[in-house]
């Protein structure tokens, strides 16, 4: 059976190892999982997956070799991994609930009126003593109310009183492939990532202390900076209009950055970049900043990133006085020219899904003023605009 897991995540595309594999086994021989479905899951898990991204695929793998009873058809029986339900999933009962499974004749015996019942069994059943279905007072199925059941399915209300779980669990699916929280895209933003220690020495230095000491024959303490990342962000937020459904996905992104890098600033802007941006959306048309004056005052070291859906007339971003909200001078093309001019390392990151780009002219344009350095706001987005930044 491990063998046939083995062989399943490598066809799933998991970059599973051998080595990483052997590793398994021999935790699994030092018992490791101490014959725990929840124990195993995350040993092998532990030991299996190296990547976030994969651990969706890893948990269909894994409902599907050891759980996968919805895609068992006919002969049902032949697949019930008898091995894995009594030396994987069985747990330490008490010795009360040990006397509630010998109601039934015991494990062996729970096992094989199992295996009957998937025999003899042909259709879906409701309530009852006997067959596996939902509901009633048989040991298996779902839903029912029995001392020693091994629950089958997921239907039903649950009772607590399974002494075996057989059915697919949903797991946090981290395919990179979909927005994802805070927690996430800091994982994705910490791609870019440039490490100096600065400020006061404020942090023990444990090599340090042992070298020196040694060397005065008596305790000579040694403190050094903390180690931070000093890459320098610039981000700019496109507001208002067709950005008000990527609220919420937004607010994410800026607060992992503000997490995650200690040199940030943010302005605010609509739809495309002109004469002037704002930090305060309240008091946007009072207390504007001029583009000029970022361009002037952020070194060409910073790092920019727009964050927009780039969806607008053609001629916002072409033409003066293209800007919905006001006559602007220039063209918004000739800022983007400017900015990207100044700072060789800009990328775009829009939350519309990336197949819908090419039907917004819009957004064309602005992949051809970033050189096409745009890219979904999803986690796997993020990562290779960092690494674009990184470059």
């Amino acid at each position: 059976m491990f063998t046939k897991f083995f062989h399943e995540l490598k066809s799933a595309g998991l970059p599973v190892s051998l080595r990483e594999y052997l590793t398994l086994v021999e935790a699994m021989n030092a018992d490791l999982a101490n014959r725990k479905v929840e124990d195993f899951y995350y040993l092998s898990r532990s030991a299996l997956v190296k990547d976030e991204r994969n651990l969706d695929k890893f948990d269909r793998v894994f409902a599907h070799v050891f759980k996968g009873l919805e895609s068992i058809s006919e002969d049902l029986a032949a697949e019930i991994p008898e091995d894995w339900l009594k030396l994987m999933t069985e747990r330490y009962f008490t010795e009360e609930e040990m006397k509630e499974i010998e109601a039934l004749g015991g494990w062996d015996k729970l096992m094989e009126t199992l295996k009957e019942r998937l025999k003899e069994q042909s259709k879906r059943h409701q309530g009852g003593n006997k067959w596996i279905g939902t509901g009633g007072t048989s040991p298996f199925g779902s839903g029912g109310y029995n001392p020693e059941g091994v629950r089958i399915g997921n239907e039903g209300k649950r009772q607590g009183r399974a002494v075996k779980v057989w059915e697919k669990r949903e797991y946090k699916n981290l395919d990179d492939s979909i927005e994802l929280g805070t927690r996430n895209i800091k994982m994705a933003l910490r791609k870019l990532r440039k490490f100096a220690r600065e400020g006061a020495p404020d942090e023990f230095d444990l090599d340090n202390t042992i070298d020196a000491t040694a060397r005065a024959g008596y305790l000579d303490i040694k403190m050094r900076p903390e180690r931070r990342n000093t890459i320098k962000v610039l981000i700019f937020f496109d507001v208002g209009g067709s950005m008000d459904p990527f609220i919420k996905i937004s607010e994410e992104l800026f607060s992992a950055a503000r997490a995650e890098f200690k040199h940030m600033e943010y302005f605010y802007f609509h739809n495309c970049l002109y004469d002037y941006v704002w930090k305060d959306n309240r008091r946007r048309w009072s207390e504007k900043t001029p583009t000029w004056d970022v361009l002037h005052k952020y070194p060409h070291d910073y790092k920019v990133i727009f964050v927009g859906d780039a969806s607008m007339s053609p001629y916002e971003i072409t033409v003066p006085g293209g800007s919905v909200e006001y006559f602007n001078e220039e063209a918004g093309a000739i800022w983007m020219q400017r900015l990207t001019g100044i700072y060789e390392r800009a990328v775009w990151l829009n939350p519309v899904q990336q197949d819908n780009w090419d039907y917004v002219p819009s957004t064309q344009l602005m992949r051809e003023l970033l050189s096409n350095r745009m890219y979904p706001l999803t986690l796997g987005g993020i990562e290779k605009a960092m690494a674009e930044l990184k470059r």
